[in-house]
């Protein structure tokens, strides 16, 4: 029988490229996202291609009850599940503190924070039940350093970053692993979501940089997830070459 990984937010970017990495794997997927068609093409084109099992539930992780619900009523076959990448979230706007909109923070801490709780709360029933599992967090070079105009998205990742770490202390009894991915600058639908559509000034966040990629976090991501029972990566901050950090960059201008 295969293994079983969770990815959420798994409609685009980092989380879509972790669901085609683990699959090319042997893994079969839970992919939850919000966006019910792109679900269903990433579920065609990963069995087509992988020949793996795919179930796809549609929910905002934002959700507290429908979270609850798609999660701790799966199939009793999906409940093994190995690792779960706590990738949903999103940034958006970038506003001087004073200027900011309220429910652009609400929307992120309900994302990022709320949300990779209630749905690491709703999976690890399972996982106690074996005595295994890993858990990986998506976190960012902005949960290590603040940036100007970065307030409250910083600070949601900087809880994940925490979160993290508590978790790992709280479940090491248990024999389950956490790891905090945290990447930099990564070219994906982030900037675009950040910048609310505005698609130029969102391509121009990494003008001058070869930035990360999607694919290259789920290499990484899947290589946390492949070491021996007895090795564990707890925290791991990626960036492009040309960055070192939230605000050290050299750009080729």
């Amino acid at each position: 029988m295969n293994k079983i990984v969770l990815v959420t937010g798994a409609t685009s970017g980092i989380g879509r490229a972790c669901a085609i990495k683990f699959a090319s794997a042997k893994y079969d997927v839970i992919i939850t996202g919000r966006r019910n068609e792109r679900l269903a093409e990433l579920k065609t084109q990963l069995e087509n291609d992988y020949g793996i099992e795919v179930l796809s539930l549609c929910f905002d992780v934002q959700d507290k009850k429908t979270t609850n619900a798609a999660l701790t009523n799966l199939p009793q076959r999906w409940q093994k599940i190995d690792v779960l990448i706590n990738n949903a979230g999103l940034a958006l706007g970038r506003d001087s503190f004073e200027n900011a909109d309220m429910n652009d923070w609400e929307t992120m801490l309900n994302s990022n924070v709320h949300g990779l709780l209630y749905v690491s709360k709703a999976i690890l029933p399972f996982m106690l039940a074996q005595k295994k599992g890993h858990i990986i967090n998506m976190g960012s070079v902005a949960g290590k350093e603040v940036y100007e105009n970065g307030n409250v998205y910083c600070a949601s990742k900087f809880a994940v970053d925490a979160i993290s770490r508590g978790m790992r202390i709280d479940l090491l009894k248990n024999n389950i692993k956490v790891t905090c991915i945290n990447p930099g600058a990564v070219e994906t639908e982030f900037s675009e979501v950040r910048f609310k559509g505005d698609k130029e000034t969102a391509k121009a966040a990494y003008k001058g940089l070869t930035p990360l990629t999607a694919g290259d976090i789920a290499d990484a991501v899947y290589y946390c997830a492949s070491l021996p029972p007895h090795v564990c990566i707890n925290d791991l901050v990626i960036t492009c070459t040309q960055q070192a950090g939230t605000y050290y960059f050299n750009k080729n201008l």
